[in-house]
């Protein structure tokens, strides 16, 4: 059975809905580790809650290529085949990516390339967008970046705030995730250039 590592900073609700696809059979793989580099990360205590081994790295002072030696240390001892960023507000070095080629997956609330990085749905509604949306993606050297695997459309209404438009982006995230995660461990894709043909 292949074995996910999940990496968290916060609430985790992305790997909530991981466990709750593993935990019903709609995911076949095990959650072989839940990392946070945050100590008071609520999702490390929903993931002991779970039964699940969950571990906090934390990453405040350390330097970036000695803190991913850390955690690609702690993702092999827990034969990681594939590894879920939900949340991890960190950007990966090179060093680390190479060590899991096309095995990290991210989960970005906009349609990509649209809005990479932060704030996604704020910088979606200063620009007028009628449509917004999620993107599941491999994870390169680059922000945002990398080979996209599944995405999906949410529209943006006229009296859309923040805090609504993300509530419709998550609820979507939270589908497409488990099937971007399926599509990899089934591994019936392959690449070019920057395309993912499915097989």
């Amino acid at each position: 059975m292949k074995r996910l590592g999940i990496l968290i900073s916060g609430r985790g609700s992305n790997f909530e809905a991981i466990a709750d696809s593993v935990a019903a059979g709609r995911i076949d793989a095990a959650i072989a580790v839940v990392i946070s580099n945050r100590p008071e990360a609520r999702g490390l205590a929903v993931a002991r809650e779970r039964g699940l081994n969950a571990v906090c790295i934390p990453s405040k002072g350390l330097d970036r290529e000695v803190y991913d030696r850390l955690l690609a240390e702690e993702l092999k001892r827990n034969s990681v085949d594939l590894v879920c960023l939900a949340g991890f507000m960190r950007l990966l070095s090179a060093g680390f990516i190479r060590e899991f080629p096309l095995r990290i997956l991210n989960i970005h609330p906009s349609l990509l390339p649209a809005f990479p990085g932060l704030d996604a749905q704020h910088q979606a509604l200063e620009h007028g967008v009628k449509v917004g949306g999620c993107t599941v993606h491999f994870v390169d050297e680059c922000l945002d970046s990398g080979p996209i695997l599944v995405q999906t459309a949410v529209p943006v209404l006229n009296d859309d705030t923040v805090e609504a438009l993300s509530a419709r982006i998550l609820k979507e995230e939270h589908r497409i995730y488990t099937e971007a995660i399926n599509l990899v461990l089934a591994g019936n894709f392959r690449i070019e250039g920057r395309r993912v043909v499915f097989t």
